[in-house]
């Protein structure tokens, strides 16, 4: 496992690489199990992965569905996989790809240079609750808009060009250096044009109707990966099966079971029991009774951040004087020692040091009761009352137990004097529709697994434009973010994202906390399980030995 600790950056996206995955035969042999059953802390939103940004739903569309790139297991260093080889425009406004061939998608509909444009053209001609954030959260927030409404004129998609079967360009209306690397999102997978159509995937018809729980999106998802859907039993579990018609390496097991369990203490019960295989977000507590009981722990670097945001939309939020005295109210070195697993680091950027453009050299609020209290006083917030918003029911690889940091962070912040009402939801999808669908929601607790090594994909989604969970507009900082991921010369972004993180620390609009390495639970005869820094784990190379 010690690849999962290499976290490095392609240093050129214009080059021409080629696959050496090889096809290997399916099923098992030996004395295996033919099952492989993994434990969630939560139900996927729904199986689009387009329409998600929930690590449970990806964690499943992985297995189904593939993207133009991937990632080397262990890594965040781009792989091919649907496109063998990709260049860049100079000006890194138009991407060309090489498919692959012979690909088909599970229900027999070739992919090729159309099926991809098909893909890029549904997402850009979204229209009304389409748009939403809580819905369709990763395009909007990496490619600005869409062919219509309001946000049209800040859409980076110009169009798609099938040059043949096998060549696609996509053309984009400003730079974006990282594009390659954000085609290996699940948001971006490749979806069957002819399953969306015939299942209705972004049916919006009645005034009630949520594209997320379309046909498709709940019986009928189409990728080109090793597995296939079988059945979601909601609150239980998704079957999938192995897709024997699959391009590349075939599953060593025929089926894979994601139960949901969403308490921590059930899922190692579970295991050791021996009914599940294995799963994920670890409590700390539990890992030495398990490595005692010989059963294995798998540890993935640390490429989150945990924090705690601030809707400025709310009473008193407004005011950075505010802002400030809750980020001196928090002791991170406490919630540490209290809640997180061991490894875990203090924040004070909005991501992880190993993201070109973290810095030191930023303004930091260390925990500082008296100065908070002070700061209030200064705002005439002395009495100041706020919801603190914070999930249930699930545990993510930046938060291993909400309810736990919530208790550990209340009486913090009543010792300044701030007066909290909890407001606790349930994970998915209460939870995130709350906090980024709307603006009736304070103090909150989010964070989030980095999905590529690239400063955008922290800081420019958080930040990039105004969000419901924010609740700000700072179009200095809109500005800068917009014009830092389109620069092409490595060294000056660099400088360029130091002095945004500067930007955002003396603006305030939360508090960044901890990085959190999560840990992974197998028994002992599971084998070929590769933990990725950005989650992004196939299991057609998973071996069970009884």
């Amino acid at each position: 496992m010690a690849a999962a600790a290499a976290v490095t950056l392609l240093a050129g996206f214009g080059g021409c690489v080629q696959s050496q995955r090889q096809e290997a035969s399916p099923g098992a042999t030996g004395a295996t199990k033919d099952t492989f059953i993994f434990a969630a802390s939560s139900d996927p939103v729904m199986l689009d992965p387009a329409m998600a940004s929930d690590g449970e739903t990806f964690r499943i569309a992985r297995q189904q569905f593939e993207g133009l790139l991937g990632t080397k297991p262990g890594t965040t260093e781009l792989d091919p996989l649907l496109a063998t080889a990709w260049t860049a425009s100079p000006d890194n406004t138009s991407f060309t790809f090489t498919l692959r061939e012979g690909v088909k998608f599970s229900d027999g509909t070739d992919f090729n240079a159309e099926a991809v444009c098909a893909n890029f053209d549904r997402w850009f001609n979204w229209k009304g609750i389409n748009q939403s954030e809580n819905i369709t959260y990763y395009y909007g927030k990496l490619m600005r808009g869409y062919s219509t409404g309001a946000k049209a004129k800040d859409a980076l998609y110009k169009n798609c060009e099938a040059k043949s079967a096998t060549e696609v360009t996509i053309n984009l209306n400003g730079p974006f250096v990282h594009f390659p690397d954000a085609m290996t999102l699940p948001a971006f997978s490749m979806q069957s044009p002819t399953a969306m159509k015939q299942y209705n995937a972004d049916n919006t018809s009645g005034t009630e109707s949520d594209p997320r729980f379309s046909e498709y999106a709940t019986a009928h998802p189409t990728g080109t990966g090793p597995f296939v859907f079988d059945k979601w039993e909601r609150g239980q579990q998704v079957t999938l099966k192995r897709n024997d018609n699959y391009w590349g390496d075939k599953a060593k097991v025929s089926t894979v079971i994601v139960r949901t369990i969403s308490d921590a203490k059930a899922r190692t019960q579970e295991l050791q029991a021996g009914n599940i295989d294995g799963y994920d977000l670890v409590a700390p507590a539990d890992v030495p009774t398990l490595k005692n009981a010989g059963f294995q722990i798998l540890q993935r670097p640390a490429f989150n951040i945990l924090y705690l945001g601030m809707n400025q939309k709310a009473k008193g939020l407004s005011d950075v004087k505010v802002r400030q005295a809750i980020a001196h109210a928090i002791d991170k070195d406490a919630l540490i020692k209290q809640v997180m697993p061991e490894g875990t680091t203090a924040a004070i950027n909005f991501m992880p040091d190993n993201v070109t453009g973290w810095t030191q050299n930023v303004t930091t609020y260390g925990y500082d009761p008296d100065k908070a209290k002070a700061l209030l006083k200064e705002a005439g917030q002395e009495n100041l009352t706020l919801e603190f918003n914070y999930p249930t029911g699930v545990s993510r690889p930046y938060m291993p137990s909400p309810e736990d940091i919530y208790a550990s962070l209340k009486p913090q912040l009543e010792a300044v004097g701030i007066k909290v009402t909890p407001v606790a939801n349930k994970w998915s999808p209460d939870y995130l529709d709350l906090i980024q669908g709307g603006s009736s929601h304070g103090i909150h607790l989010l964070g989030w697994t980095g999905d590529y090594n690239d400063p955008d994909n922290f800081i420019g989604v958080f930040f990039g434009g105004e969000a419901n969970e924010w609740g700000f507009d700072n179009p200095a900082l809109f500005t800068a973010l917009r014009e830092a991921r389109g620069m092409s010369d490595a060294a000056a972004q660099k400088t360029k994202y130091e002095e945004i993180n500067k930007m955002i620390s003396d603006f305030v609009p939360g508090v960044p906390l901890t990085h959190a390495p999560p840990s992974l639970a197998f028994g002992k005869g599971v084998q070929g399980y590769v933990p990725s820094p950005v989650q992004d784990e196939v299991w057609n190379a998973v071996t069970i030995t009884p």
